[in-house]
């Protein structure tokens, strides 16, 4: 049994169209979403359409709540003038949704849970089972990692929120992030000069026969095409966008 994971498309319909097309010959069993799925691109009704018609769970994830809310929901202080930029953002993203997609978005649930081969389960999240604000990391420090998902070992579990493609053992089981379907990019990098990578990521988890696989799959999409719908969408800062997207072309 094979089962995609997809996290993170930020309402980026150019990047999630390379992940459909890809998921079509990768053939998957069934497909999980674990949110910010909506939110901070210039596609958020094409994304919302496309999640639809895929008719997979999706977990809500925190740039998703506060698109419905208008809140943030974690501590973290942003300076007035990001925070005036996301609330632009976020209207304009409003504006674009119908009151069925807006309905649709508020039925993403917390956590979702896969029966795999009916001897294993899978737990999808966003930042973690508890919250989707929590970061976990391949720096992490142990105690806090098994704090937020020792207590619910022996499934296997699969968070987004941090945009990066990784996996970490839990004991016997183990966690993983499938990374950013809509916005990937390397932390390491200056804040001035920032480049986001012109491909989209994904996980996909094999089972059977007792055996477990799973691959990080990088598809590139079309940079230039995303760098057209910024410009043309009329979604605010759509120029500062698409600039991130000006270097590289491929994986």
């Amino acid at each position: 049994m094979k089962l995609a994971v997809i996290s993170d498309i930020h309402g980026n319909y150019v990047a999630f169209a390379a992940v459909l097309a890809d998921l079509e010959r990768a053939a998957p069993a069934r497909v999980v979403c674990l949110g910010d799925a909506i939110q901070g691109g210039p596609q958020p009704a094409e994304v919302a359409r496309g999640l639809r018609a895929l008719a997979c769970p999706v977990v809500m994830g925190n740039a998703d709540d506060y698109l419905l809310k208008g809140t943030a929901s974690d501590a973290e202080a942003v300076s007035p003038e990001r925070q005036a930029k996301m609330d632009a953002v976020r209207a304009w993203s409003l504006a674009q949704l119908s009151e069925a997609d807006k309905a649709f978005i508020a039925s993403f649930t917390p956590t979702v849970t896969d029966p795999l081969d009916g001897t294993r389960a899978l737990l999808g999240f966003h930042g973690s089972p508890e919250s989707f604000d929590h970061v976990l990391l391949p720096t992490t420090p142990e105690d806090e990692f098994q704090a937020r998902l020792g207590p619910y070992a022996p499934s296997l579990m699969c968070g987004g929120h941090t945009h990066l493609q990784q996996v970490r053992r839990l004991g016997d089981t183990f966690f993983f992030n499938p990374g950013s379907v809509g916005f990937a990019y390397n932390a390491q990098q200056d804040e001035a000069g920032f480049q986001a990578d012109p491909w989209a990521e994904y996980a996909l988890l094999t089972v059977a026969d007792g055996r477990l696989g799973l691959e990080f799959r990088r598809v590139p999409f079309d940079a230039a095409e995303l760098r057209r719908v910024y410009r043309e969408s009329g979604r605010p800062f759509g120029e500062e966008a698409a600039g991130q997207y000006g270097g590289r072309e491929s994986v």
